[in-house]
């Protein structure tokens, strides 16, 4: 990692704070670039770049989906799983307003309100993941067993 300083984000902190097991990799972040561009830019497999997803059902009640970077979330199975009409990614600006990180920032981790967290069902078959840190340009790396043990998050099979 260079010696650039890196800002304490409130993901950061909440994984301080559970004695997370997890280091810290920058890059340059691109506008939409989203999971390739970080993929590439760390030299790791996209499919272990986690993406942090900020949906709500048809009431507004937002939640969390964990998902591969090279895959899509079907919102049809997500709603079915999880016993709702339906499901669909929040606005950004409302997706702030829950999690308090700008979107392409997003982090499960440290999040303003506390949100139900899904995560697809072959993520913990990796061995280590990327996932955001809370900011633009900021992954944090850590085993997948520590993503589960601080988020216990529900395993659901809805990729495409």
């Amino acid at each position: 990692m260079s010696k650039e300083k890196i800002p304490t984000t409130p993901a950061i902190l909440a994984l301080k704070a559970q004695k997370g097991d997890f280091t810290l990799h920058t890059y340059s972040y691109e506008e939409r670039g989203g999971t390739k561009v970080s993929a590439q830019k760390l030299g790791v497999d996209e499919h272990s770049v986690i993406k942090t997803l900020i949906m709500e059902d048809e009431t507004g009640k937002p939640l969390i989906i964990l998902m591969h970077g090279d895959k899509e979330v079907s919102t049809k199975s997500l709603a079915r799983i999880i016993g709702v009409k339906s499901v669909s990614p929040c606005n950004p600006a409302v997706a702030e307003k829950h999690t308090g990180h700008k979107v392409g920032g997003t982090s499960p981790f440290g999040t303003r309100k506390a949100l139900p967290v899904y995560m697809e069902k072959t993520i913990p078959d990796l061995p280590e993941i990327f996932i955001n840190a809370g900011g633009r340009g900021l992954l944090a790396r850590m085993p997948t067993t520590e993503l589960i043990r601080i988020l216990k998050p529900t395993p659901v099979s809805v990729a495409i």
